[in-house]
C-alpha cells in the first residue's frame, strides 16, 4: 500500500536531526505543499555506480545530512559482509569544497566509526584521483569522495571507489543501495570524532601525497626517458573555482615548471558559487573565457583546464590568431600518440595496451590496429575503464593509458580513474616534446589526421521531457525495422550492438562484446566508410546524446559526414517535434 504524503514527511522529521532540513520538510507540510513534499520524498535518491549524485535540499529524494548517513550505514554494512579484516583496513574519505562538502565527510566518518571501521581522513579538501590513489596506498577496503564534480553550485554528490581503487561496478551497487534500505535509521550524528583525535580516525592526506607526487613524476617522466626542454613552454592554468590549484602546483614544482604556469587568479581558490561561470565544466561554452583573456594579456598561446574536483582536463591553443579548443577526443588522441610514440622498443609492442569507452573516437582503435598494439573498448565510464584495465594488467598487459571524450584521462601508473592533474602532466611533456620537433599540439594533431585518417566527431544531445519519453522514442527506433533498420539516410548499417535488449549483428551468436543493461537505452551502430555513432539515454541527466564520427580524406569531408549522420538521425530516427524532445 502506498505511503500517504505526510506519513512520509513525518518519517523524515522522525529520523532527520540536522535543523535546516527539518525546517524545510515541516515548512512544506504547515504549508500543505503536496506536489513539492512528493518530489522531496516519494522517491528515494538512486545509488548506481557513480553513488550518489544531486540538489541539497531536504527529503529522500536530495543530497542531504540524512541520505549521506543512510548511504554511509549501508555502504559500511555492505563491506562487512563482503570484504575483508574491514575494521582494519579502513575507509578513505575526502572532500571537495562544495557547500557542505565538509560536513558530508564529516557524518560519513562518524558513520563508519561508529561500525568500528577505521577511516583514513583527508584533513583538507582535495583533488578526487587522491581518493582511489589513497585506497590502493592504504589498502583501504573502499573509498568515499564528497563531490559533484563539474554539477552546478547546488548539487553534491558521494562517490565510491572499492578496494582495487576503481569505482564500483555491478553487482556492488545493487548489494550496497540493498544494505541502505536496510539500514535507514541513523546511529549517530555526533561527528565530533573526527575532531577529537579519535583513535578511528588517522589524518592521512600526508601519508598519501608524498605517495601520489612520485607516482605522477614516474608516469611523467619514467626512467630511461629524456627529460624535455620545458625552456620554452608557458602555460595557462584555470582550477576552475575547484580544488586543482594545490596538486597542480605541487605537482609542477616536482618537473620544474612552476615559473611556467600562469594561474587565472579570479579562478584560483575555491569557490563554491563558481561566481565567474555558468556551469563549472571546461565542456561548457564559455567556461574558458577568463582563461583566453589571461593568456591574451601574457602572451601566452596554451590553456589548461580543470573542473572543480581537477578530474577532467581541458586544453586550448591560439592558432593563427584563433584560439582552438580542444575536443575531448582530439585531447584523448594526443596524449595517446604520445605515451605510443615513447613506449620502449624493448618491450613487446603487442603486450602494450590502451583503452577508449565505446562513445569515444574510434581513432585509438585505428592507431592501435597501424601499429600493432592492443585495444579494447568498454561501456562508458571509469567504472569500466579503471575495472577493464586491471583485468587486462592481470592477463599480462603493460596498460599505459585510457581515455573518454568527455574530458577524461587515466594514468594507470598513477591511479585507475581520471585525472586531470596526471594528464596534465603526461600532456605538458608531450608539448615540450613536440616543439623540438617544429610542432605545437595543433600541427601535431594534424600530422596524426595526415596518417590515420581525419576523425570528426557531431556530438551533441537532446534534452527528453520524461524518462518514459526517452524509453518509448528508443522502441519506435527498433521498430523501424526487423530485426533492426538496416539504413541511415542513404547509409548502410553494417553492424547493430543495442546494448538495451542485447543483440549485436556482428558477432556469430548474435551476443554483444559489452555488458547488456536492459535499465538503460543504448545503441551503436557501424555505417558505410567507417562512419560509426553511438545513441543512448543518460544516466544522471534528462537527456538523450548522440556520438557521431565520421572518417574521411579530409577535416572538411570527415565534418560534413557526420553532419549529415545527425540530421539523418533527427529526421528518422528521433523527430525532436514530435516527441517533445528539445536539440542543445
Amino acid at each position: 500500500m502506498t505511503q500517504d504524503i505526510k506519513e512520509l514527511a513525518e518519517e523524515w522529521l522522525k529520523l532527520d536531526e540536522d535543523p535546516t532540513t527539518t525546517d524545510e520538510i515541516y515548512k512544506l507540510l504547515v504549508q500543505g505543499d503536496n506536489d513539492e513534499l512528493e518530489r522531496r520524498l516519494r522517491n528515494r535518491i538512486a545509488f548506481g555506480t557513480a553513488g550518489l549524485r544531486g540538489p541539497m535540499k531536504a527529503g529522500f529524494a536530495c543530497m542531504n545530512s540524512l541520505t549521506v548517513i543512510q548511504a554511509s550505514q549501508g555502504l559500511a554494512a555492505y563491506l562487512l559482509k563482503t570484504e575483508e579484516n574491514v575494521k582494519h583496513r579502513g575507509v578513505v574519505i575526502g572532500r571537495d569544497a562544495r557547500y557542505n562538502s565538509e560536513k558530508f565527510a564529516k557524518l560519513t566518518a562518524a558513520a563508519f566509526v561508529a561500525k568500528g571501521i577505521k577511516v583514513w581522513w583527508y584533513e583538507i579538501p582535495t583533488h578526487t584521483p587522491l581518493v582511489p590513489f589513497g585506497v590502493r596506498e592504504l589498502n583501504a577496503v573502499a573509498g568515499i569522495m564528497i563531490t559533484a564534480s563539474h554539477n552546478p553550485a547546488q548539487d553534491n554528490g558521494y562517490k565510491v571507489y572499492w578496494s582495487n581503487g576503481c569505482q564500483i561496478i555491478p553487482p556492488h551497487d545493487a548489494g550496497i543501495a540493498a544494505a541502505i534500505t536496510q539500514n535507514l535509521k541513523p546511529v549517530t550524528w555526533d561527528t565530533s570524532v573526527v575532531d577529537n583525535d579519535s583513535l578511528q580516525i588517522e589524518g592521512s592526506l600526508g601519508l598519501v601525497r608524498n605517495g601520489y607526487f612520485e607516482a605522477f613524476k614516474a608516469a611523467t617522466q619514467p626512467e630511461g626517458t629524456p627529460v624535455p626542454d620545458y625552456s620554452k613552454l608557458r602555460f595557462v592554468y584555470t582550477p576552475m573555482h575547484g580544488v586543482g590549484l594545490r596538486p597542480m602546483k605541487l605537482c609542477m614544482e616536482k618537473l620544474g615548471l612552476e615559473s611556467r604556469m600562469v594561474v587565472v587568479e579570479a579562478q584560483a581558490e575555491p569557490d563554491p558559487d563558481f561566481p565567474t561561470v555558468k556551469f563549472p565544466n571546461p565542456e561548457e561554452k564559455g567556461a574558458l573565457d577568463l582563461a583566453i583573456e589571461t593568456a591574451e594579456s601574457n602572451t601566452i598561446s596554451l590553456i589548461i583546464a580543470s573542473d572543480p574536483d581537477a578530474d577532467r582536463l581541458a586544453a586550448a591553443e591560439k592558432v593563427g590568431g584563433r584560439w582552438n579548443i580542444f575536443t575531448g577526443n582530439q585531447l584523448g588522441i594526443l596524449i595517446a600518440s604520445y605515451l605510443f610514440e615513447r613506449y620502449p622498443n624493448s618491450k613487446p609492442r603487442n603486450k602494450l595496451a590502451m583503452l577508449a569507452s565505446t562513445v569515444s573516437s574510434r581513432m585509438l582503435h585505428a592507431i592501435a590496429e597501424k601499429e600493432g598494439f592492443h585495444f579494447t573498448e568498454t561501456l562508458t565510464g571509469f567504472k569500466w575503464l579503471g575495472n577493464v584495465a586491471l583485468d587486462l594488467e592481470a592477463k599480462g598487459y603493460d596498460v599505459v593509458y585510457a581515455f573518454e571524450e568527455a574530458l577524461g584521462y587515466m594514468i594507470p601508473t598513477v591511479v585507475h580513474d581520471k585525472d586531470s592533474v596526471a594528464a596534465a602532466g603526461v600532456f605538458l611533456t608531450a608539448v615540450a616534446h613536440w616543439e623540438s620537433q617544429g610542432l605545437t599540439p595543433f600541427s601535431k594533431l594534424q600530422k596524426l589526421y595526415e596518417h590515420y585518417g581525419y576523425f570528426e566527431d557531431a556530438n551533441t544531445y537532446l534534452t527528453s521531457p520524461s524518462p518514459s519519453t526517452t524509453t518509448a522514442v528508443f522502441e519506435s527506433i527498433r521498430a523501424l525495422g526487423k530485426p533492426y533498420p538496416h539504413k541511415v539516410g542513404s547509409r548502410k548499417i553494417h553492424r547493430w550492438r543495442d546494448l538495451t535488449v542485447g543483440y549485436d549483428s556482428k558477432s556469430h551468436d548474435h551476443v554483444p562484446d559489452l555488458p547488456v543493461d536492459n535499465s538503460a537505452q543504448m545503441i551503436t551502430c557501424e555505417l558505410d566508410g567507417g562512419a560509426r555513432f553511438t545513441v543512448r539515454g543518460s544516466g544522471t541527466e534528462p537527456k538523450i546524446k548522440l556520438y557521431i564520427e565520421c572518417v574521411g580524406k579530409s577535416i572538411e569531408n570527415a565534418k560534413n559526414g557526420a553532419k549529415e549522420i545527425l540530421v539523418d538521425l533527427l529526421r528518422e530516427w528521433f523527430k525532436p517535434e514530435e516527441n517533445g524532445l528539445k536539440l542543445a
